[in-house]
């Protein structure tokens, strides 16, 4: 088995400006690391037990998203994160719905499409509880 020291997810805008203004300023992300400059220029965000990296540009003869890729987020209170994304302006695919796995999921997406699952976990839910 490979050990595995660190991971990130990588995502390459067809605009990096407004990819990097949705996940920094409306989502609200911490900045983990920045590099490079023009083009070149990536941003390193924390993900919760892992980083978001936007860095390069899509080839804009390819979908820069593709449909069977997806950012799960966990937050501690999706209605308020709901409350706070509305108020910053990111459009809410879905507002936040009790699924019937017993989630509580909101859905929106980035510039580019991608779709993103802002998920609660209810105290009572198994994901919450070892076996």
């Amino acid at each position: 088995m490979v050990h595995v020291l660190s991971s990130r997810v990588l995502l390459r805008p067809t605009d990096p400006d407004a990819a990097r203004a949705f996940y920094g300023d409306a989502l609200g992300l911490a900045v983990y690391r920045e590099f490079g400059t023009g083009p070149e220029r990536g941003t390193v965000y924390f993900l919760g037990g892992g980083y978001l990296e936007v860095s390069g540009r899509a080839d804009g003869s390819a979908a820069a998203s593709s449909p069977d890729v997806r950012l799960w987020l966990q937050v501690a209170d999706v209605q308020a994160a709901y409350e706070e994304l509305a108020a910053r302006g990111v459009e809410v695919l879905r507002p936040p719905v009790k699924e019937p796995w017993g989630l509580v999921e909101m859905w929106i997406a980035d510039p580019d499409g991608t779709r993103i699952a802002v998920v609660e976990v209810p105290e009572d839910h198994p994901l919450r509880h070892r076996p």
